[in-house]
């Protein structure tokens, strides 16, 4: 096997609250996250010892060392010690600056990727654990699936698959970055806070209305933007059981029982903001495509 293609999942954050401090001056969360169908695919290619490039669709993107797939790269290889390098073809398809962690999606993929590539045989919760070192986001977007994430976001605690439902996804014309946000939070604090344990003891039963009503994200009154209340108030009144931002923003998504009130939703916020997408929750993180 000369080259293989792995589909990373974008992620939501069904609650995100913070909860305090931990050493090297993080912020401690508190967060149920869940992986939806719309993927980052990244192609990789075989490649002699110490080449490695990374070539993205998005211009705007770096390819060196600053990018996360390049990262990945470099700490697989430094975990297992193997002497051989990569062609990393990145197509984007999360939006940047989101809060869907697409940047960690393609580091996980280039992890799983290479595993399998090389046939190095690690399980995915050493991938996860070498993701770590890229980012917070990374072992989420190994493991996927639904998921309750404490630490920074790295200790995670798989939770059972959500019932059957739709989420429309509607990015603004501009993005948030995640330093940014928290230090607005620092300074501002949190209008909302979600019900962690109510929500953790809904998705353990299924109860998707009871999980709406205790979902929240603190970050969304520091990070949101200015469109953030506006794409709240449209998913909802289009049959949303809940609307709120993802992550530190600034992709803002609704949850649908209906998949026609989710169409129809979906198709009143293209008029104003072209990026808007419609998903579904997915039970996995990233994985090599069938060829």
């Amino acid at each position: 096997m000369e080259k293989v293609t792995v589909l990373a999942p974008a992620k939501l954050n069904l609650t995100l609250d913070i909860v305090g401090m931990v050493p090297g001056g993080y912020h401690a969360m508190d967060m149920i996250m869940q992986a939806v169908d719309l993927f980052e695919r990244v192609e990789i290619e075989k490649a002699p010892p110490e080449k490695l490039r990374v070539i993205c669709s998005d211009p705007h993107l770096p390819t060196g060392a600053a990018n996360t797939a390049y990262k990945a790269a470099c700490a697989f290889f430094k975990e297992t010690g193997l002497l051989a390098g990569a062609k990393i073809r990145v197509d984007k398809r999360v939006p940047v600056k989101a809060g869907m962690a697409g940047g960690s999606a393609d580091a996980a993929a280039v992890l799983v990727g290479l595993n399998a590539l090389y046939g190095a045989g690690l399980p995915a919760e050493k991938l996860a654990e070498i993701g770590f070192s890229v980012g917070a986001d990374v072992p989420f977007a190994v493991l996927g699936g639904t998921a309750h994430a404490t630490g920074v976001g790295e200790v995670l605690h798989p939770l059972p698959p959500l019932p059957g439902c739709y989420f429309v996804i509607c990015m603004p014309e501009y993005g948030i970055r995640t330093p940014e946000a928290f230090a607005r939070y620092d300074a501002e604090g949190a209008a909302v806070r979600p019900d962690t344990p109510a929500a953790l003891a809904a998705v353990e039963r299924g109860d998707l209305p009871a999980l709406c009503g205790a979902m929240g994200n603190a970050l969304q009154k520091a990070a949101g933007g200015d469109h953030t209340e506006e794409i709240c108030t449209l998913l909802r009144e289009k049959g949303g059981l809940t609307a709120q931002m993802t992550g530190s923003g600034a992709a803002v998504f609704g949850l649908f029982l209906s998949q026609e009130d989710a169409i129809e939703a979906k198709q009143a916020l293209e008029k104003r903001f072209p990026q808007c997408f419609l998903c579904r929750p997915f039970q996995g993180g990233a994985q090599v495509a069938a060829e």
